[in-house]
């Protein structure tokens, strides 16, 4: 019976081909931080400290890498948006609420219009939009889950969406980029509008 080859050597090229990969859609993201424009190849390559050749190994393609990048940013995102406050006070659920989805959107605003120039040409970027979305409507209707239970089907419905649409990604974009409020204002906003959205919370029992 032959013996079986070490599967060491073969871990270690695997662990770091995907420190490589890792490194790579790190310094993409990077780029995307700094500038409004969809970064090159080479100008990945050149952040990550790779040859391009380097990168279209890991990457057939950038769309590609924006999926990955979508994959990574989806992961961080679900792991620092911790929900807390679940039972606490209106105001204390709405801040909550609001502080967290600021933080998301300031820090992965410029991947999700990145992610939005690509999404024509990819069934698997408009679900990774998608599931975005439905993600942040879990959310939603578990913080006011209260007030939400004193409505219909329909209008619940109707109201979750309107919250969706208000605290997506370009709603703040535009309030920091367009109007050039700062995050505590930017907050403000959406916890004035939340609150007048939202129905009256129910009497505890």
């Amino acid at each position: 019976m032959a013996e079986s080859l070490p599967s060491a050597p073969i871990d270690g090229r695997r662990l770091r081909s995907e420190r490589t990969k890792q490194f790579i859609i790190e310094a993409y993201l990077a780029l995307l931080s700094e500038s409004s424009k969809v970064p090159t190849g080479a100008e990945i390559a050149g952040r990550a400290g790779y040859s391009v050749r380097s990168i279209f190994e890991r990457f057939p393609d950038l769309l590609a890498l924006s999926l990955a990048a979508a994959d990574f940013a989806f992961a961080q995102a679900n792991a620092q948006a911790v929900v807390r406050n679940v039972s606490a006070d209106r105001p204390t659920r709405i801040r909550t609420q609001v502080e967290t989805r600021a933080g998301t959107c300031e820090r992965w605003l410029p991947l999700w219009r990145a992610l939005h120039v690509h999404q024509h040409h990819s069934p698997e970027l408009q679900q990774r939009l998608r599931l975005m979305r439905e993600a942040v409507m879990r959310r939603l209707e578990l913080m006011y889950r209260a007030e939400l239970s004193t409505l219909a089907e329909a209008q619940r419905r109707q109201i979750l969406i309107a919250l969706e649409a208000l605290t997506d990604f370009e709603s703040w974009a535009r309030m920091r980029s367009d109007h050039a409020l700062s995050i505590e204002e930017s907050c403000a906003v959406w916890i004035r509008t939340i609150d007048s959205l939202l129905p009256p919370t129910p009497a505890v029992s």
